[in-house]
Parts: C-alpha cells; structure tokens; sequence
C-alpha cells in the first residue's frame, strides 16, 4: 500500500488524497507521514518492549488511519482497525486478539489492558531511518468481520493479496470516491485501495452515515459512490425528506448484502447518468467481481469456473459455496486454510433462469415451531410498501413457538402510522402463517453493524 502513495507523491505530491469537511491532505503530506510512522514503528526505542508486529488501532480519521496502514505495510507490522466502539469493547477485542498495544487519537482508553499510544507520536516523529522488509516477506494485515451474525472475528490478509485485485485499476485522478464504510471493514478497505491505485481522491465524512454522505455528496463534490444497500435506503430516504436533490454521480456501486429489485430501480432512478454496479464479496474470500447489469443477484457464469480460476463458486444444498486463492490467510488464532478448500459462505440462493439470486443468510433463518422462515423475501415486500422508507424482519423468542417473527419499520415522513401498519398488514395477509410478522413496531432507526441491517433475535 505505500508504493500506491509513492506512485502518486512522486509525479504530483500536491494533488489531493483525502478531503473532509475540515480539510484536504496531499498525496505528499500522507506519505510524510507514512514515512516518519514507519520510522517509529521500526525503532525499539519508541515502545518499552520493543517495536512491536501487531498493533490495533482506534481511529477513525481518514487522513491518520491512510499513513498508518502504508506504514505498517511497508515494514511488515500486523495492524488491525477497530470499529467505533466503547472502551469496554475496545478492551475486550484488545484481549480477544492478543494486542499489547493500541494507537488511537481518543483519550478514553487508558483502562484498556494495552499500551496506548497517541497516533501523533508515530505520524509526527522524527523521520529517521526506515527498515523496510524484503520485497518477498509476508506483510500481515487483519481485518475484522462486521459481526452482524455474532462477534467480530479477526481475518488474517497479506497487503500481497490485498493489492493483486487493484493491479488493473485505469489512472483516474479526477474521480472523487465517497468512503460509506469505516476504513476497518473489508468493502472500506477496498474502496481505499481503488482510490490510491488510480490516484483518485478519497472523500472520508464522519461519521460514516447516510446523511454525513448525502452532505459530502453536495458539498465535497463526490463523484463515485460504494455502499451497502442499507446504507443507500437510508440515504435516499434522507434525500426525500429534506427535499433538497441528489447530486449526480457517475459511479453507484453496492454490495455487502442482498439487492432488492425494488432498490435497484430506485438508485438508477436516483441517479439516472450513473452506472450501477454490484459486488459480490466478504472479509473471508475477497471480491468475486461485479455486476453491471442491473438484474439481481449473480449471473450463472460464476459457477464452476474450473480450476484455473482464483475464485470459483458451487451451490450445495441451497447455500453458496466458494474456493478462493485470493482471500483471507485464516482466522486469528486458527490454523491457515487451504487456499485451495471449498467454504460455505452462509448465503441462501435459488437459480432462476440465468440468475443466482440471494435469499438470506442461514445465520438469519427464523425457526417457528419447525417452520423455517427467511426475513428477506419479507422485508423485500414490506419494503415495496408506499411510506416505507426501511424495514428490518427478526426472530423474536416466543414461549410456544421458539421464535416468531417481527417487523420494525422507518417511516417516511409525512404518513399516517395506523394507516401504514394495515398496508404492512394486508401486504403480509397472504404469507404462510408462520411467515406473518407478529408485531410490528414504528422506529426511527434499525439496527446495523457495518452499514447493514442486523437479523439476530432481539
């Protein structure tokens, strides 16, 4: 990742690398930095114990976060981003993966069971010597699972891999891409990659919600844009409320979970000049590529591609399976995988004619009284109804049953609930009975982790 920046500081230093709404930094300024981080991080003296190979880092700024992954790949340190969490989780996910110490720019973290560094004293030290590792060492990074099916798991990365997908990427200077996901996802990961290998421009509100996004596509001049489609719902619904318009962009790009139809029209009616693409990818197994078509779901052609391919996919039993030589190393603290093995991916499919089109996670199934019940195909409905701007469908633990299942719902502004909760009904009247929501609750937010709709039993 640091030679991305060094490709760029070295033709053009000023051009601009990250924009918020408080300021630009350089492609020259965060390679400074990156250099003088490098610096620290290779020197013994900097640490009590000695310069240390894994690192977690709890930050959330774009412009410090950047430096610090470049650094880390450029003398081989192990860094692995923290979600935006409390101090009690930071301290836990510290022990959970074996980190003794932690760079942030928060100052409620000295509780935590680490050393805990401020991020200035890496990016503002002296810039000393650099031992950088050999061309052919391994160069970790971990990356941690969204966790909306449980914890959030480490996910160990070579930046090899991590970069083999960003080699044919077209120089493209005047794109400006909206970061939607936090810098420690995967999907976040990638789009920071992208941006760095045309030489783009990375354009990081914060925090990274919908309406932090809608506002930098107005004002910061975003011309391309990757999210979860939860994350466009919300942005869109943000866009009707306040009336104001949608900036045109030339790039929409979604991927993460499930795309409805009904959402896919929406963005294209959106966003009519812009191409809308879906990717199809995971912590686990890297990008599979993406879909341009704008039909749901995957084109047949994923399938058995045969062994020559990196990246190759199978349905079993229902559920979509891959091999992938391009993914992750394995989990933290787990043995390596075998690149060439074939792993579930959770995701329920059905082919319909040429199309794999996704039906839920199998993490996220329902089970009322034996009956198992996707929440997607409902949400999917549910969402189709006028004055529905997000609906969320989970199980809800019932004596008789086990579970049943519930429905909450963001309104859009301007309806009558009563009104609105006998459309959700008659919607819903002709599902089989134990696929029927048996409460349905008005909310002004549903949960997410990662920009993505959260199903486990509440």
């Amino acid at each position: 990742m640091h030679e991305l920046l060094r490709r760029v500081a070295e033709v053009d230093p000023d051009r601009t690398a990250v924009v918020t709404h408080d300021g630009a930094w350089s492609y020259g300024r965060l390679l400074t930095a990156s250099h003088r981080a490098a610096s620290a991080l290779t020197a013994p003296a900097s640490f009590a114990d000695g310069a240390p190979r894994r690192i977690g880092v709890v930050d959330f700024e774009a412009a410090e976060v950047v430096p610090l992954l470049a650094a880390a790949s450029l003398v081989g340190a192990e860094v692995c981003l923290y979600p935006p969490v409390e101090p009690d989780e930071v301290t836990d996910l510290a022990r959970r993966l074996d980190h003794q110490v932690l760079v942030t720019d928060r100052d409620d973290l000295q509780g935590a069971a680490a050393t805990v560094l401020d991020v200035r004293t890496l990016l503002d030290a002296d810039s000393g010597p650099v031992r950088a590792e050999p061309e052919d060492a391994a160069r970790p990074h971990l990356v941690l699972t969204t966790g909306t099916t449980g914890v959030p798991r480490g996910v160990r990365h070579d930046w090899s891999r991590l970069l083999r997908g960003v080699r044919r990427v077209t120089p493209a200077s005047e794109q400006r891409w909206l970061l939607a996901y936090g810098l420690h996802q995967f999907a976040g990961l990638q789009v920071l990659l992208h941006v760095l290998a045309a030489g783009a421009t990375l354009v990081a509100p914060a925090p990274r919600r919908p309406r932090e996004g809608l506002a930098a596509m107005r004002a910061l001049g975003v011309t391309h844009a990757s999210a979860t489609p939860t994350y466009w719902r919300f942005l869109l619904a943000e866009a009707r409320s306040d009336g104001l318009g949608l900036p045109p962009l030339e790039q929409v790009t979604m991927g993460g979970e499930a795309i409805p139809g009904p959402l896919l029209d929406d963005v294209h009616a959106a966003f009519p000049s812009a191409s809308v693409s879906q990717v199809y990818a995971a912590s686990e197994f890297g990008s599979t590529g993406s879909q341009r078509d704008s039909r749901p779901g995957l084109t047949t052609d994923v399938l058995d591609r045969g062994d020559d391919a990196d990246v190759d996919m199978r349905i079993l039993d229902g559920e979509l399976w891959i091999r992938s030589r391009t993914g992750m190393l394995g989990y933290h603290g787990e043995p390596p995988v075998d690149p060439d093995a074939w792993r579930p991916t959770g995701d329920l499919v059905e082919v319909v004619d040429d199309r794999i089109l996704f039906r839920g996670r199998s993490s996220e199934v329902i089970n009322v009284g034996g009956v198992k019940v996707h929440p997607l195909p409902i949400e999917e409905r549910v969402g189709a109804v006028p004055g529905v701007d997000v609906a969320r469908v989970f199980a809800r633990p019932n004596p008789m049953t086990g579970s049943v299942v519930a429905l909450e719902v963001v309104a859009a502004p301007g309806h009558d609930r009563d009104a609105l909760k006998a459309s959700l009904k008659a919607a819903c009247a002709d599902l089989p009975p134990a696929a029927r929501p048996r409460s349905i609750r008005f909310v002004d937010d549903v949960a997410t982790a990662g920009g993505k709709i959260v199903r486990r039993q509440q």
